[in-house]
């Protein structure tokens, strides 16, 4: 096998499940685009339903922040708003899978290895959320009291969030293009999905909100025979002696990774183009 093999198409994993909010959601939307009278800070949602829902650059970006620190890189990249780790160096763990731009004609852009799509609430989440007892659509009104520190001058707010018990389907999908790298690149992701779980998502992180876990998950393979029609898609399963089958956790992927690599992926590299 090559060196570099990262230019050829050997297929797609999909991880799918549910992303359950454990407590309120905020990710915010700008009131400059979506106004909600009373409302300081509204939540993110889709124009053509109004239904709240999480961009996948949220919970890609937080990804990439948790796994920069796992990885103990260095931040050497303005975001303008902060700074982050961006290098060319396709040994990096972190730029080879969530993906870098160049800085000069000098160096290579690295595209990510993983596509973050938008979760969406599931068909029994919009039902209760539209029963529940809020002045809101589908979600929740939160006061809060900023208080000044030297007059203890109360100064009220209020926070939309997507309620507590919310669940939302999700889906990752990761470029199967480097035999080498695939399996310690799948095993970073999951670690880093595992240390949000006992992390935030969203704003307001440190006052309660934004606690998320993963639910129900499970691995799909696509091969580059899928895509041409050869072959069905793969729902990588793990064998238990348990007679009923039963929701995977981040944490049951992440004990089994290895014996689902070698077991169904890594035949797809060895199986070529």
């Amino acid at each position: 096998m090559a060196d570099r093999d990262d230019h050829i198409f050997y297929g797609k994993l999909l991880l799918k499940g549910i992303l359950r909010c454990e407590t309120g959601l905020h990710i915010g939307a700008s009131k400059e685009i979506i106004e909600i009278g009373g409302v300081d800070n509204p939540v993110m949602r889709d124009p053509r339903t109004g239904y709240p829902y999480i961009p996948g650059s949220s919970i890609k970006g937080k990804l990439r922040s948790i796994a920069e620190r796992l990885e103990a890189k260095t931040f050497n990249r303005s975001t303008g708003k902060g700074m982050r780790h961006e290098c060319s160096d396709r040994n990096c763990k972190v730029c080879r899978l969530f993906g870098s731009t160049a800085k000069n004609k000098d160096e290579e852009n690295m595209p990510s290895r993983l596509r973050v799509r938008d979760a969406f609430l599931t068909d029994e989440s919009k039902e209760w959320l539209r029963k529940i007892d809020t002045p809101l659509s589908y979600s929740e009104l939160k006061y809060e009291n900023a208080l000044d520190r030297l007059t203890c001058e109360a100064n009220p707010r209020s926070v939309e969030r997507i309620p507590a018990g919310a669940e939302f389907t999700y889906e990752v999908t990761y470029d199967l293009d480097n035999a080498e790298q695939c399996e310690t690149d799948l095993e970073l992701l999951l670690n880093c999905m595992s240390i949000l779980e006992d992390d935030y998502l969203g704003g307001h992180g440190t006052r309660g909100y934004g606690k998320i876990s993963f639910c129900d998950n499970r691995f799909i393979l696509r091969s580059r025979a899928y895509y041409l029609g050869d072959e069905e898609e793969k729902l990588l399963e793990i064998t238990e002696e348990k007679e009923e089958k039963v929701p995977l956790s981040i944490n049951d992927l992440r004990k089994n990774l290895k014996n689902l690599y070698q077991s169904s992926i890594q035949h797809v590299f060895r199986e070529g183009v």
